[in-house]
């Protein structure tokens, strides 16, 4: 999944620009502006409340593909709150040069606004006099840690036993293979009652992302004062093992239809898998992040609205925002598929968490 997605030479991520109409899926940043726009009203008003330090306030996107949606939350910083506009630093977290060079292209009205890093490391110590400082403000990702390389874990019902799918060739095709190894179970799976794993199904099938719970340890170990969010496809745990989904939820999008075989096509279109949001969130209690909002992205967005709406900031509403918003949240577009997970670090004591 890493190599398909992510190599330099072949990855889907490297070659395949276009997203919305003209690509293989639709986002809920290809629907229009107005998702960032939003986004920037939530930013504002966290980072209006922070005390001003010896150093700016940092947004910082990790997985902004083309630069499309730092470009709308930019926009609208600038256009609605431009002096926080001229307060913070906008970088973004970005290890491909493919992607830099494609996001540069959409910055060029803000390269002096953006700067770039290529993990998340670089956020404590760039442009800082002392090389060292944690970070002070918002990271943020949409759409990122479903593309993260998962686990595929069957279910033998005869043994009683979880086993992993892997990936061989068969003449010139990939295939699924059982893997012998016994996998590494996360501690939720290896707690699930007898009585649940009884009326599992045959072959039953689920996916673990250690990568994501990792990467959300990192960020939540650098962040000194702020917050941290992710808006993605996603479940909790107990939501995982539905008889409405005994394959798992891993899959791949080709010309805007689910594939019918994620291992076809290797390079030419997307894989992802839902992200497990309680362990996210879970990690990030771990290591001392307070979870501020967990829930759908139609609750998410209607909440900024309503904020924004009693502030007065929404005068000129267009028909056009109205249809954007309404794909946003209807519970049967993006409003009910993507989730959204935003935990934040009041203190000045950053929990040492291994990383």
């Amino acid at each position: 999944m890493e190599t398909a997605l992510y190599c330099p030479n072949c990855g889907y991520y490297e070659k395949k620009k276009d997203i919305g109409r003209s690509g293989d899926f639709h986002t809920s940043v290809s629907v229009g502006p107005l998702f960032g726009a939003l986004l920037a009203q939530k930013f504002s008003a966290w980072l209006e409340g922070i005390p001003a330090g010896r150093h700016p306030p940092v947004i910082a996107e990790a997985g902004a593909h083309d630069g499309t949606l730092a470009a709308d939350i930019l926009t609208s910083l600038h256009t609605h709150h431009p002096e926080l506009f001229g307060k913070i630093e906008f970088r973004i977290i970005e290890p491909s040069p493919q992607r830099r060079a494609w996001q540069r292209k959409t910055l060029a009205a803000f390269e002096n606004k953006v700067r770039w890093t290529e993990d998340l490391s670089g956020l404590t110590n760039h442009g800082a006099a002392d090389g060292g400082r944690a970070f002070c403000g918002i990271i943020f990702s949409n759409e990122l840690l479903d593309a993260f390389p998962v686990h595929r874990l069957g279910w033998d019902g005869a043994r009683k036993l979880w086993f992993e799918w892997g990936v061989a060739v068969n003449g010139d095709r990939f295939v699924w293979t059982r893997l012998s190894a016994a996998p590494v179970l996360p501690e939720w799976v290896r707690l699930l009652p007898p009585a649940l794993l009884d009326a599992l199904p045959e072959g039953c099938a689920i996916e673990v992302c250690p990568a994501a719970e990792q990467w959300w340890r990192r960020a939540a170990a650098i962040l000194h004062q702020g917050w941290l969010l992710t808006a993605d496809y996603g479940l909790n745990e107990d939501e995982i093992l539905s008889p409405c989904r005994p394959h798992g939820t891993l899959r791949g999008y080709f010309r805007h239809h689910l594939a019918d075989d994620i291992l076809e096509r290797p390079g030419e279109q997307d894989i992802t898998a839902h992200v497990n949001f309680t362990a996210l969130e879970r990690a990030g209690g771990l290591a001392g992040l307070v979870t501020e909002f967990s829930g759908s992205q139609s609750k998410f967005l209607t909440e900024i609205f309503a904020r924004a709406f009693h502030d007065g900031r929404l005068s000129g509403w267009s028909r056009a925002q109205t249809r954007q918003f309404q794909t946003l949240i209807h519970p049967e577009h993006m409003g009910g598929a993507f989730r959204v997970l935003a935990q934040r670090r009041d203190s000045d004591k950053i929990n040492r968490v291994e990383t």
